[in-house]
């Protein structure tokens, strides 16, 4: 949620810059400053009230002790409506409040300043592009009949025992894809990152805490038995790791990394974008996440990005690095950068990672804190980036490296495989 303390500060700056998002905050932002008024007064009539109360039983207590117990009993009717002018007031003060945090969760994150604005993909500012685009014969493959031609993925068991985006991989398929994970893994932990493997499920609070509910629950495998979300990323579980805590200013940065199945619905996907690997209910990816101090956590937004682009590199993939506009980011997002690399047989730039900073907003929802070198307490910021996804990987991988003998495993990833061809 966006501090409440900066909407009382800046309401209107920050209904222009969620105007960026694409979201028109007028109304909500004018609710939430009445609310909050509200709040207040109650608050203050409360306190007033409670300053009455304790008077008053001070004043019994020393009644009774100067034998006045006649004026003591008369005075305790008194503290007795008090104490209940004290409740129907804290009722009002919950409702309200109840109805504030409505208010606050419906607001997406404020965008940084270097967000273009936008409506769609179509308006994201391409960084930089770097490496060579593979030139492959007419019938090159795309890689969902490299797959068939290989056995190496069957989408069609798949589609038997599951249905539907849920690949079975095969062979030399499941051994590639076994070491892209194992890759990506130890890239992490030499860069500093401390390795988990998280639940896959998480409960409603966890599922809050990050963002993805109330915003993205259509797009959430529930298990309605037991309250729990299938995760969408092992973002969830690893930001959660730290929710209601306070750190220390020299825990920071803090550095957590994952690999974990990822479960999503997609409703409302179709079309040719679907085909193959390209987009799946059920998928396997290796996530970063940081912890930050508020004034570095830009400066560790690029070190994230840098280490997908240092991954990239050594799979040779031909890549690009995209800085979202307003109407392409997420719900908890204030900077998105995407790496898309380039699938050389379907002619198109597929997504692998996306990297954000969430600056104080997932803090804030899972009061995640820190004690700064003042002993000031303060909200931190959380930062995440798929390093990468797998399934689009797996795609450009096959397509790009096809040859007449077979598709060529990446050097860097030989020593995993084992093998440096699939025949």
């Amino acid at each position: 949620m966006i501090p409440l303390q900066i909407i009382r500060e800046q309401p209107q700056w920050v209904i222009e810059r969620l105007a960026i998002k694409n979201f028109d905050a007028h109304d909500i932002i004018h609710q939430i400053l009445q609310f909050d008024q509200q709040r207040k007064s109650i608050q203050f009539e409360s306190d007033e009230k409670s300053a009455e109360y304790k008077k008053l039983t001070q004043e019994i207590g020393s009644l009774f002790k100067s034998g006045q117990a006649n004026k003591a009993n008369a005075q305790k009717e008194e503290v007795s409506r008090k104490k209940e002018e004290i409740r129907i007031l804290q009722e009002k003060h919950d409702d309200i409040l109840q109805k504030l945090n409505e208010l606050l969760v419906k607001l997406p994150n404020i965008p940084d300043e270097r967000v273009p604005p936008g409506k769609g993909s179509a308006d994201n500012e391409i960084v930089f592009t770097e490496g060579d685009i593979p030139h492959l014969p007419e019938d090159a493959l795309c890689h969902w009949d490299l797959a068939t031609k290989y056995d190496i993925i069957s989408f069609e068991l798949g589609s038997k025992v599951t249905g539907a985006g849920f690949p079975f991989y095969k062979g030399k398929g499941a051994k590639l894809q076994r070491s892209l994970i194992s890759f990506f893994l130890d890239e992490a932990t030499k860069a500093g990152y401390i390795e988990y493997e998280p639940p896959l499920m998480v409960n409603e609070d966890s599922a809050f805490a990050t963002g993805q509910l109330p915003d993205k629950e259509g797009q959430m495998y529930y298990v309605a038995l037991d309250n729990l979300y299938l995760i969408p990323t092992a973002e969830v579980p690893l930001t959660n790791v730290y929710r209601e805590e306070i750190l220390k200013y020299s825990d920071f940065p803090v550095k957590l990394c994952a690999y974990s199945s990822c479960f999503r619905r997609e409703a409302g996907s179709y079309g040719k974008d679907v085909r193959g690997l390209n987009r799946l209910h059920q998928f396997d990816k290796v996530e970063i996440v940081q912890l930050s101090l508020p004034e570095q956590s830009f400066r560790i937004l690029d070190e994230m990005t840098e280490h997908v682009a240092h991954l990239l590199r050594q799979l040779k993939l031909p890549f690009r690095q995209v800085r979202l506009c307003g109407g392409d980011m997420s719900f908890t997002s204030a900077l998105t950068y995407d790496f898309e690399v380039f699938s050389a047989a379907q002619q198109k730039w597929l997504e692998v990672s996306s990297v954000s900073n969430f600056t104080e907003f997932q803090a804030n929802r899972m009061k995640l804190r820190f004690k700064d070198e003042t002993g000031k307490t303060r909200l931190a910021h959380t930062l995440n980036g798929s390093a990468l996804a797998l399934p689009r990987i797996m795609a450009a991988l096959l397509e790009n490296n096809q040859t007449l003998e077979g598709i060529r495993i990446p050097e860097v990833l030989i020593p995993y495989t084992g093998f440096d061809l699939i025949p």
